[in-house]
């Protein structure tokens, strides 16, 4: 699998909120929203790995054939894209699954829709000195993720592989005050983007697929515990401002996200790490 560069998030995420503001080419947030000029080219935020990749991918082999202008900003946290596509200042953006955007929407009265499913980024378990998930001991730290849906989907991986046990009922929102049996771990919230780099503060961490990537870890290789795709709810989606899913522009980009050109690409670059999940996102 090809390595990609560690960023670092801090400095990316400023710099990028300041790009957004500066020099959105989609409608001006302060003139109420209106819609972006559908000739213009379409201004997709994406996380840098493997959403901006994918998208690259496309604006390289794709595009061009199917006369659309792309532009990709990359966004390195989960609060940028969405803000910026409410606002106007993209087009769409390309970085979350469902549950993270349900919560979203209800926590900060956005509406944001999903067009269309693309991909899967298995949720791992990861540790630095320990080879088995068998191996934490009592008194250890495990760090997870500190969005709501994320962590809650921390939780049931670690519940699933029997480091932790839930009480009934705890579904894809648990929270820390649903683990019924730590058995004597500690846990530490800390931000998405960050928990690769917690690895050397911590005993374990449960990393999204896409930060794993970009700080140089091979899910296949080096999850102690990796989530099963089937009937995972946590697909990946190009998603649009609700009004916005009819612009010939997303359209077009939808397709060839559900083309065998992308299936392939993403089945060869990323070997598993991050699997294809296409579909209709609102399925």
């Amino acid at each position: 699998m090809r390595r990609h560069t560690k960023i670092t998030a801090a400095a990316a995420g400023t710099a990028l909120i300041l790009g957004l503001s500066a020099c959105g080419t989609a409608s001006d947030p302060d003139s109420g929203g209106e819609a972006a000029d559908s000739d213009g080219p379409l201004v997709v935020a994406a996380s840098p790995t493997p959403h901006a990749e994918i998208l690259q991918y496309v604006e390289k082999h794709l595009a061009s054939k199917e006369g659309l202008e792309l532009e990709i900003r990359e966004v390195t946290d989960y609060v940028t894209p969405n803000r910026a596509t409410e606002s106007g200042e993209v087009d769409a953006n390309f970085f979350q699954h469902r549950p993270y955007l349900e919560d979203f929407n209800e926590k900060q009265q956005t509406h944001i829709v999903p067009v269309a499913n693309v991909h899967l980024e298995p949720l791992g378990i990861y540790a630095q000195g320990t080879d088995q998930l068998g191996e934490l001991k009592p008194g250890q730290t495990i760090a997870v993720p500190n969005d709501t849906t994320n962590e809650g989907r921390a939780l049931q991986l670690l519940a699933d592989h029997g480091v932790i046990d839930l009480k009934a009922g705890a579904g894809q929102d648990a929270t820390l005050s649903d683990i019924k049996d730590r058995k004597g771990l500690k846990f530490k919230e800390v931000e998405a983007a960050a928990l690769p780099r917690s690895l050397g503060d911590v005993d374990a961490a449960v990393i999204n697929g896409n930060y794993a990537i970009e700080g140089d870890l091979e899910p296949r290789e080096d999850a102690l515990a990796l989530e099963e795709p089937e009937d995972n709810p946590y697909a990946n989606f190009l998603a649009v401002k609700d009004g916005n899913q009819d612009d010939p522009r997303v359209q077009k980009l939808a397709g060839m996200l559900h083309s065998d050109k992308v299936r392939k690409h993403i089945e060869k670059e990323y070997e598993g790490a991050i699997v294809p999940a296409f579909g209709a996102g609102n399925s």
